[in-house]
C-alpha cells in the first residue's frame, strides 16, 4: 500500500489527464476547503464548469486563491490537468513566492481507461484527441518534473491509486510541539572553556570521555539547549565546541540551527574553494589535528543543521541572524539566507562587513525572536527579539537566554582570542539605507560642502531647495536613483570663417594639458539617459533592494522616468536581453550606463511644437513679407538692396533652422521607434568602471552588443601629435554635421586626473545645431557669441564630474545608499547654477 507523504502546509499538485480520477482521490483524502479546481474556478467565471474560453480567467482566480491559503500557512491542492510543465510552473512559482515546499501527486491511469470514464460523462463532449495530446504532454514531462518539485509521487494504475493512503509531516523546523524550558546559547565561536562554565552556570552537567573531553551535557530539570548557531571559527578550541554539542544533540537535550560559519566552514571541508578569511583557517587547522572519523561526523552534523526552529506553539523563534514574522516556518533558500545572514542591503560599512537592515526595529511579530550573528556588547530587547551573540571571542561574553523567564545569564571571555574587525561598541542608531534626510543636504542660511576623496564641492542652500523638490517629486525609485550625468562644456570658441565651434579648438586644448590621444565620440541628438540593469529579480533584491519585480530603470539627466512603469518594465527587459554579452563579460549581475535616448522628439516634441516649430513658422509667414514689401520699395527706386540682402539671408536661416529640427523628428509610438545609443559603461559588481578604464575599452565592449533596441555610437581616435589623425578626425565631423548630425564629443582617450582641471570631455556641435541653440541669424552674430564666457560652464561640468565619480565609487563599495543619493543629490543642485542654457 503506498503512502505518500505530504507537507503538512504547502502546496500539492495533481497531475494527471482528463478522466484519470483527480478529483474523485482529492476527495477521499483531503478536506474539501483544501482542494481547488480549475473546474471549479471556471463555474466561479462563467458559471458553466465546463466552459474552456473561461480557462484563463478561471486560472486568475486559482493562482489568486492558492496564494492566498498559502500565505496563511494552509495545505492547499490543485485539481487540474497539470500535465503541462507551463501549468506546473506558474504554481511553482506561487509556491515559491510564499517560501513553501511543493510536492506533486501524478495518477497515471492508461489512455484506454481515461478515454471510456470521459465516454461515460455527457459533459465531457471534447474529443478524443484532447485524452491523447495530455497523455503525451504526461509522458514527456515525467522525467523532468522533480526538478523543481521536492517530491513526486507517481501512482501507476487505478488499483495503486485506490490504495494509496496520504500522510501529512511537519517541516523539519516546525517543534511546536516541544514547549521547554529552554537555555538558548548565543555564538560560541569555538570558545569551548567558557560554554562550559556557561553550562555550569546553568545548572547543566557535564558528561566527559575516559579523555577528560566533555562529550555531553544533561540538565536534572529536563531542560533543553538550543543553540543560535556560529559553534566554530576563531576560537581556541572548535573541536571541543562540537564534541560537546553533538553529543547532547545526539541525547536528545540540545537543538541547533545553522551559522553562517557552519555553512561556510561545511563548503570547506567538502573541498570548495572558499576563503580562509574570518576565522575559517583556525577551524580546518584545529580539526586537522583529529580524527578522520571525528571529522566526518563533524560535517554530517552541521551539514544536517537547519536554518531555524519553532518552538512552544509557535511563541518562540531561533533562527541565528533573526528570521522577520513572514518567514517564520517557510522553507526556501531565500528564509534560509535570512536565516544565517540577516536582512543585508549588498553593500558593505567601513569596515567591509555587510550593511544589514535594522529589521528587529520594524518587527510586528507575536513570537518571541531570538538569534546572534552581530555582536552587541549586551543584549537588549527590541520589539519582542534579543540578540544573544555578546562576542566572546573578541573578548566580550558567552550569554543565555532562560525561557520562558527571559533570564540572562551571562559568562566573561577567558581572554580575547580573535581581534574584531569592527571594534565591539555600543550599537549606533542606524539609519534607513535608503533614506536621504534633509541634514545630509541642507544646511539652513550656508552652503553644504560635500566632501568626497578629491576635495570638497559647495552645494548652495538655494540650489538645494530646488533639487529636493525634484527629486522628492518626480524621481525615479530611489533605490534605482544611483548616479546622475555631468553637464558638458563645449570647446573653446573657434576663429574658423564660419564657425562657432570647430573640432581643432578641443584638439588644441587637450594638447595644452598634456593629453595625447583623445577619443571622438557621434554626439547623438536625443535625451541623456542612465540606465540601470539588474540581471534578474534576484539580482535587483540583492544589489538595490527591489523586490517588486522590477529590474532597472532608464531616467533622464535629472533623475526622472521616460516613461510610465509598464513602458519602462518592457524596455528594461529589452535591454537587459540586448545587454547579456556584457553581463558575460564583465562577469556582473548589474550594470549602469551611460547613454542617448533616440529619437530626440520622443521625449521633447512639446519643446519641438512650441519652441522650435513655432519660430520656424513665424519666420516663414513673416520673412517672405518682408521680402515682397522690400522688392515694392526697391521697384519704387528706394534704396533698400542692404535690407533686402539681409532679409534674404535671415529667410535662408530660417528654412535651415526648420530642416534642423526636422532632422531630428521620426515618428514614435510609445516604445516603437526608439532606441538607446549606450557610450560608457558606468559601473558593475565592485568596479567603478567610469573611473578605472579608458575610453577606447567601453566602446571596444558596447561594440559587441546589437539588436532593434540599440543604435550605435560611432567614434574615432586621434593622436593629437599627428596633424593628418587631427585632419581625418576633421573630415568626419564635417560630414557628420553635413548629414543631419549634432556633431561630436572629444574626451580623452585615457584616464585623466579624476580631481582636476582636464575637461571629462569638450563638445563640437555643427553649425546647423547650432541654428537650434541661438536661433536662424546666429551666423550674423559670430564676432559677438566668439566672447562668450565658457569658464564658469567648464568648472561646473569638471565638479559635476567628480560628483559623478564620487556616487559610483559609493556604489561600488557598498555604502548605504543614503551617501551614494548625496553625491546624485548635489549633481542635480548643481544643475540649477546660473549659467548660459546654450552653453
Amino acid at each position: 500500500m503506498p503512502e505518500l507523504r505530504i507537507p503538512e502546509r504547502g502546496l500539492v499538485i495533481l497531475v494527471g489527464v482528463s478522466g484519470s480520477g483527480k478529483s474523485t482521490f482529492a476527495a477521499r483524502h483531503f478536506a474539501p476547503t483544501q482542494v481547488i479546481s480549475s473546474d471549479f474556478c471556471r463555474g466561479l467565471v462563467a458559471d458553466d464548469e465546463n466552459d474552456q474560453d473561461a480557462t484563463r480567467d478561471a486560472f486568475d482566480v486559482l493562482h489568486y486563491i492558492v496564494g492566498t491559503r498559502l500565505r496563511r500557512g494552509l495545505l492547499t491542492v490543485v485539481d487540474a490537468t497539470n500535465v503541462q510543465d507551463r501549468a506546473r510552473a506558474s504554481l511553482i512559482e506561487v509556491a515559491r513566492e510564499h517560501d513553501v515546499l511543493v510536492d506533486a501527486i501524478v495518477l497515471d491511469v492508461p489512455e484506454s481507461v481515461a478515454q471510456e470514464r470521459n465516454r461515460l460523462r455527457p459533459d465531457r463532449d471534447f474529443g478524443r484527441q484532447v485524452v491523447a495530446r495530455q497523455h503525451r504532454d504526461l509522458r514527456k514531462g515525467l522525467s523532468r518534473m522533480g526538478k523543481r518539485i521536492r517530491r513526486v509521487h507517481v501512482l501507476q494504475g487505478t488499483d495503486e491509486i485506490d490504495a494509496a493512503t496520504v500522510v501529512t509531516e511537519r517541516p523539519w523546523n516546525d517543534r511546536r510541539d516541544l514547549t521547554g524550558p529552554f537555555d538558548l546559547v548565543g555564538d560560541v565561536h569555538g570558545c569551548a572553556s567558557e560554554l562550559r562554565t556557561l553550562l555550569g552556570e546553568l545548572g547543566w552537567d557535564l558528561e566527559y570521555d575516559d579523555r577528560g573531553r566533555a562529550v555531553g551535557a544533561a540538565h536534572p530539570e529536563g531542560r533543553t539547549a538550543v543553540f543560535v548557531g556560529d559553534l566554530v571559527d576563531r576560537g581556541p578550541d572548535t573541536p571541543g565546541v562540537l564534541r560537546l554539542v553533538m553529543g547532547m544533540v545526539a541525547a536528545g537535550s540540545a537543538l541547533c540551527v545553522s551559522g553562517n560559519h557552519e555553512a561556510k566552514l561545511v563548503r570547506a571541508l567538502k573541498g570548495s574553494d572558499v576563503r580562509r578569511t574570518h576565522g575559517l583557517a583556525e577551524s580546518l587547522d584545529q580539526l586537522e589535528g583529529e580524527s578522520a572519523e571525528f571529522r566526518a561526523a563533524a560535517l554530517t552534523f552541521m551539514d544536517g543543521l537547519i536554518s531555524h526552529y519553532v518552538l512552544d506553539e509557535g511563541r518562540l523563534v531561533v533562527a541565528h541572524a533573526g528570521l522577520k514574522e513572514s518567514y517564520h516556518g517557510r522553507t526556501s533558500g531565500r528564509v534560509r539566507s535570512f536565516a544565517l545572514y540577516g536582512d543585508t542591503t549588498g553593500e558593505t560599512d567601513e569596515f567591509g562587513l555587510p550593511v544589514r537592515y535594522p529589521w528587529a526595529q520594524e518587527y510586528r511579530g507575536r513570537a518571541m525572536v531570538v538569534y546572534g550573528h552581530t555582536p552587541v556588547p549586551e543584549t537588549e530587547w527590541v520589539n519582542n527579539t534579543i540578540c544573544l551573540d555578546t562576542g566572546v571571542v573578541f573578548g566580550g561574553a558567552l550569554t543565555a537566554l532562560r525561557y520562558p523567564g527571559k533570564e540572562v545569564v551571562s559568562v566573561p571571555a577567558e581572554q580575547q582570542w580573535f581581534e574584531p574587525v569592527r571594534p565591539l561598541a555600543p550599537p549606533v542608531p542606524e539609519r534607513a539605507p535608503g533614506t536621504l534626510r534633509l541634514e545630509d543636504v541642507l544646511t539652513p542660511g550656508a552652503p553644504t560642502w560635500l566632501s568626497t576623496r578629491t576635495g570638497k564641492v559647495k552645494v548652495p542652500e538655494e540650489n538645494a531647495a530646488a533639487a529636493l523638490e525634484v527629486m522628492s517629486r518626480f524621481a525615479v525609485d530611489p533605490r534605482w536613483l544611483v548616479h546622475l550625468p555631468a553637464t558638458m562644456a563645449p570647446a573653446p570658441a573657434s576663429r574658423e570663417d564660419g564657425y562657432l565651434e570647430h573640432p581643432e579648438q578641443a584638439f588644441d586644448a587637450y594638447a595644452r594639458a598634456g593629453v595625447e590621444s583623445v577619443v571622438c565620440e557621434e554626439k547623438h541628438m536625443g535625451s541623456r539617459a542612465i540606465v540601470v540593469l539588474a540581471r534578474d529579480e534576484a539580482s535587483a533584491e540583492r544589489r538595490f533592494g527591489v523586490a517588486d519585480g522590477s529590474t532597472g530603470t532608464v531616467h533622464t539627466r535629472t533623475g526622472r522616468a521616460f516613461f510610465d512603469p509598464t513602458l519602462t518594465g518592457r524596455r528594461v527587459d529589452g535591454l537587459r536581453a540586448s545587454c547579456a554579452p556584457l553581463f558575460e563579460q564583465l562577469a556582473t549581475d548589474w550594470l549602469v550606463l551611460d547613454a542617448e535616448l533616440l529619437p530626440w522628439s520622443a521625449k521633447a516634441e512639446g519643446l519641438i511644437r512650441e519652441q522650435y516649430a513655432a519660430v520656424g513658422t513665424a519666420a516663414h509667414h513673416a520673412l517672405p513679407a518682408v521680402q515682397r514689401v522690400l522688392d515694392a520699395a526697391a521697384g519704387r527706386g528706394l534704396e533698400v538692396a542692404g535690407l533686402a540682402d539681409r532679409a534674404a539671408r535671415r529667410t535662408a536661416g530660417a528654412d535651415a533652422f526648420r530642416d534642423a529640427y526636422a532632422a531630428y523628428v521620426r515618428p514614435t509610438d510609445g516604445l516603437d521607434g526608439v532606441t538607446l545609443a549606450p557610450f560608457q559603461v558606468l559601473a558593475a559588481e565592485g568596479r567603478n568602471l567610469a573611473a578605472s578604464e579608458p575610453h577606447p575599452w567601453h566602446l571596444a565592449q558596447l561594440g559587441v552588443l546589437a539588436g532593434p533596441l540599440l543604435t550605435p555610437t560611432r567614434h574615432r581616435i586621434v593622436d593629437l601629435a599627428s596633424p593628418d589623425s587631427r585632419a581625418a578626425a576633421t573630415r568626419w565631423w564635417l560630414d557628420l554635421t553635413a548629414a543631419g548630425g549634432e556633431g561630436m564629443v572629444v574626451k580623452p582617450a585615457h584616464l585623466v586626473d579624476r580631481a582636476g582641471k582636464v575637461q571629462p570631455g569638450l563638445k563640437v556641435r555643427g553649425r546647423d545645431y547650432l541654428r537650434l541653440v541661438y536661433g536662424p541669424d546666429y551666423l550674423d552674430s559670430l564676432d559677438l557669441l566668439r566672447g562668450r564666457d565658457t569658464g564658469r560652464k567648464g568648472g561646473l561640468a569638471i565638479r559635476e564630474h567628480r560628483l559623478g565619480l564620487e556616487s559610483l565609487d559609493l556604489l561600488v563599495e557598498g555604502e548605504p545608499l543614503w551617501r551614494v543619493h548625496q553625491a546624485v543629490f548635489a549633481v542635480l543642485a548643481l544643475e540649477s547654477e546660473p549659467v548660459d542654457p546654450r552653453l
